[in-house]
């Protein structure tokens, strides 16, 4: 009878801070440029090259803790974290170790319709190291030779530290998602998966269930996508199962995950904080947060998205599809708020409808995205606004968005290029209906003996003569009235 098992997990995750320059240096921070050009002497560890710590950092990182409900320490220090790797120029990395800038706190995951808090150790401030670019195959393993790309070391970036709460990979997943829709709408972190913005470490263990010991743990390193965390961790679940059920033992180490071949393997034994040999960093001294600053960065905080989710249902009529299209989405979400700014007194409810509908679409043909939309957010309100007015059709609208993307049009301009707005005198729709009518005389006697739905048709071939122009209400009005 094979033993049952709980499962535990840890997540450490690496978020970096949205800065201009580096968390030492005056070298970009910018993705995405040509290899080794981001860097200083500073962050090539050249000899008298000295930190000085970027205060904006700081600040970013003081604002995560406040959003994940952490205790903020007034005042931390800075340490070597030391190791050897072909990516860290310095021999150490600099990181926080016993004095971190945030201590516990705890996020909300909801999985299945069930609510689960989950633990924060801590939140530390760490620089990078930098990358190690394989070459001769996929990755790392079967490549033949790497290349060293620094433009990474340095950047900074705080590690948020979960407690072992965490018992399915489900729940791994959702933890991860929600900590970066935070670290997003906080501006504290881009959340750009992709680009290795933020990535997750996952500490995972078993142990016989009923046990309060816990199992020997393994890491799985740089996991970095939500789908790569929660096939990661089942798969080493497995694994572990497999080896204690066998009769062998986990070993505690670091392991690569594959998603092409669906496995984990072995990268190197796992080291314990004492192997680190952690000391104070000499070259800097105690980080000291002010009661000013400190003050400033609470009345600086943008709104948590917990709170946002619940404004936009309570306060502004969203439903469940729209909320979650544009909280998933921190550029959509900036442009639907800066819509609503316009002022133009449309229902927040048409505004959304329109930017996680057509809009998106029009953009994602015309290859933007909304932080370079030429269809600004008060063009779209003000399309918005004629709409509700009954200046335009949706039919048109739908027409006006693409001109709007194409070439950023004004709207107003667009109306009167196409001919005008819908039609506001009523007997110019009357006559087109009866002519209609008139013209199928087959299906006026259908919808007489009941078949309500044919009056579709006859609306179709008034909205084709009108060009779009004629109001729908208006003519199902007179198709009622007609027949």
């Amino acid at each position: 009878m094979s033993t049952e098992y709980e499962v535990v997990i840890g997540i450490e995750v690496h978020a970096q801070l949205k800065t201009n320059t580096k968390l030492f240096s005056t070298a970009s921070n910018h993705f995405g440029n040509e290899a080794n050009s981001n860097v200083t002497p500073v962050c090539l560890g050249m000899p008298g090259a000295l930190p000085v710590l970027n205060k904006e950092a700081v600040s970013l990182a003081l604002r995560a803790g406040m959003a994940l409900n952490c205790k903020l320490n007034q005042t931390s220090v800075f340490s070597r974290k030391n190791y050897f790797y072909p990516d860290l120029p310095k021999g150490y990395q600099i990181s926080q170790f016993d004095l971190p800038i945030c201590g516990e706190g705890h996020l909300d995951i909801t999985v299945e319709g069930e609510t689960k808090r989950i633990g924060i150790t801590r939140i530390h401030m760490e620089e990078d190291a930098g990358k190690l670019v394989h070459q001769g195959a996929d990755g790392i393993a079967g490549s033949t030779h790497s290349f060293v790309d620094l433009n990474r070391a340095g950047t900074p970036l705080i590690e948020i530290v979960s407690e072992p709460d965490i018992h399915s990979a489900a729940q791994a997943k959702a933890y991860v998602e929600a900590l970066r829709e935070i670290v997003q709408h906080m501006g504290v972190c881009d959340g750009n998966m992709e680009e290795g913005n933020l990535r997750a470490d996952a500490n995972v263990s078993i142990r016989p269930v009923g046990t309060e010991k816990f199992g020997t743990r393994t890491e799985i390193k740089n996991l970095n996508s939500f789908r790569s965390i929660e096939r990661a961790i089942k798969v080493e679940v497995k694994r572990q199962k497999e080896v204690l059920e066998s009769g062998g033992s986990v070993i505690q180490e670091t392991r690569n995950y594959d998603d092409s071949t669906q496995t984990t393997t072995s990268l190197r034994g796992k080291a314990d904080a004492h192997d680190y040999r952690y000391f104070p960093e000499p070259d800097l001294p105690p980080l000291v947060v002010s009661d000013e600053w400190l003050n400033s960065a609470k009345e600086t905080l943008p709104e948590h998205p917990v709170a946002k989710r619940q404004r936009y249902a309570a306060d502004l009529g969203l439903g469940e599809f729209e909320v979650k299209v544009l909280l998933g989405d921190v550029d959509q979400d900036a442009y639907f708020r800066a819509a609503l700014e316009a002022k133009l007194d449309v229902p927040a409810k048409e505004i959304a409808k329109w930017v996680v509908g057509d809009l998106s679409a029009a953009l994602k043909d015309a290859e933007q995205d909304f932080s370079n939309a030429k269809a600004t957010p008060e063009k779209l309100a003000e399309m918005v606004s004629l709409i509700v007015k009954g200046t335009i059709s949706g039919k048109m609208a739908k027409d006006i968005v693409v001109k709007m993307v194409e070439a950023g049009a004004d709207p107003a301009a667009l109306v009167k290029e196409m001919g005008g707005g819908q039609i506001s005198d009523e007997s110019e729709i009357k006559a087109m209906v009866q002519a209609v009518m008139d013209e199928n005389p087959d299906v006026v006697e259908k919808i007489r003996n009941g078949k309500k739905q044919a009056a579709g048709f006859l609306v179709g071939q008034v909205m084709k003569q009108s060009r779009g122009k004629a109001k729908p209400d208006v003519v199902n009005k007179f198709i009622d009235e007609l027949i």
